[in-house]
């Protein structure tokens, strides 16, 4: 997968890569990306906009648009112009501050360059002021910030990460019978915050862009990996569709395989999208999770006729977490979470928490094969946190599968269990479809 030039290092980032950015049709200036052809003092403006909301790059000498058969790629004199860039962040900002800035030389034999600004909100001051105000960055222009957004970047966690609008997710708790048995075997949740644009502050939810998630939800891995782990257990299953509480600004979207038993369906997952109230979109974020939950032990101990104690294989486990990380970072799902929130695809961050919550011990759930307990570990984990490597790009295969492979480690040793590592590498060594007997 190619880096978008957005996310791109600067070593990356090259004259053709810029060129191949501006030429294409449908590029315009957004909430994090802007052109301009030379300096002028919205330049400072921009920087200050896109380092109080959510960070961007500004390309300088290149033309916001072009006639046909125009380069948009133009050039400045690099050194005089980032001489004016610089002096202005000191003497325009409170507090004085300047972004990361790259001169890109044109490939003309011009001596003109291309500079590339970019706006990182976690290394800004935030707010920072312009003329005593604080500027913000909405589609494709600059405004000022409300009071409510002034106050919001005045009292803001700075160990929170603004972009991505601090990605943290609650706890899911395993449901209860009457007796308070837990009813299910365990639950696994992750999600992400995506900022909300203008459009999305003030109208409902979408049908037609939330039947467009619908259908990427049931093109993701998800489905099939949910699938995977029923091994047939069920007796069909439904595709993600609308169910249960939906309103106006929040979405249920849930899949399940077989019927509802009396503790509920053998497994279901169900992605739930939520829009902040109106009155608070100024410093919002839509709220998606994923909830996955699995009831196959206790379905497997209900059967009259082949009651048996079922045990999770780890396989099993590592193609659910693949599905599960997958789907939220496949193309087609963050194109619909952008559309309904009205921000660019760059916006919707990968996941970077995983929640487990288990009924029983972990330990008690797991294929024992390849696992042993560590001598007299009494620890009985129930679940845990899991976070993700920032520097992993969960969008890639490869590293989605590293990813997955350091949770389940992780996993095992907390449950207090050996071998995980071993047993992981033999999972990778082996076709999918060969699982250990239950």
């Amino acid at each position: 997968m190619v880096t978008p030039l957005f996310a791109a290092s600067m070593a990356d980032l090259t004259i053709e890569r810029i060129r191949a950015l501006a030429a294409r049709p449908d590029q315009v200036e957004s909430q994090t990306l802007e052109f301009k052809r030379e300096y002028s003092s919205s330049l400072l403006k921009s920087i200050a906009a896109m380092a109080n909301t959510y960070g961007g790059m500004i390309l300088v000498g290149v033309n916001d648009r072009a006639a046909d058969g125009e380069d948009r790629v133009v050039g400045v004199d690099a050194q005089s112009v980032l001489d004016q860039i610089v002096s202005g962040c000191y003497e325009k900002f409170d507090p004085p501050w300047e972004p990361k800035f790259i001169s890109v030389p044109l490939d003309d034999g011009s001596g003109l360059s291309v500079i590339v600004i970019k706006v990182d909100p976690n290394a800004a001051p935030r707010p920072l002021l312009m003329d005593m105000k604080a500027p913000i960055r909405l589609s494709g222009r600059n405004a000022s910030a409300d009071r409510d957004r002034l106050l919001a970047l005045a009292r803001e966690d700075r160990l929170a990460d603004a972009v991505p609008m601090g990605q943290h997710v609650t706890s899911p708790q395993i449901p209860q019978d009457n007796e308070g048995s837990p009813t299910a075997d365990f639950i696994f949740r992750t999600g992400i915050n995506v900022p909300i644009g203008e459009a999305a502050a003030w109208r409902p939810l979408s049908e037609r862009t939330l039947a467009t998630l619908t259908q990427a939800l049931n093109n993701a891995p998800l489905p099939r990996a949910l699938l995977g782990i029923c091994h047939g257990a069920a007796d069909g299953f439904h595709p993600f569709r609308r169910a249960g509480f939906n309103r106006s600004r929040r979405a249920r979207l849930a899949w399940h395989a077989g019927s509802k038993e009396p503790a509920g369906f053998p497994v279901e997952a169900v992605v739930t999208v939520a829009l902040p109230d109106a009155h608070a979109v100024n410093h919002g974020v839509a709220q998606v999770q994923i909830d996955v939950i699995s009831r196959l032990r206790r379905f497997a101990a209900s059967l009259e006729a082949h009651k048996f104690d079922y045990l999770y294989p780890v396989p099993d486990l590592c193609g659910l977490l693949e599905g599960i990380v997958g789907t939220i970072v496949d193309p087609a799902v963050v194109a619909a979470l952008a559309d309904l929130a009205d921000v660019e695809e760059v916006l919707v961050s990968q996941p970077q928490q995983l929640h487990l919550a288990t009924g029983d011990a972990v330990v008690s759930l797991l294929h024992p094969e390849g696992l042993a307990p560590v001598p007299d570990d009494t620890s009985g984990s129930h679940g845990g946190i899991f976070i993700a490597n920032p520097a992993l790009d969960l969008r890639m295969e490869s590293e989605r599968r590293e990813q997955v492979d350091n949770w389940m480690q992780q996993l095992g040793l907390d449950a207090g269990l050996i071998g995980m590592e071993e047993l992981i590498d033999r999972v990778r060594a082996t076709p999918s479809d060969n699982v250990p007997a239950r």
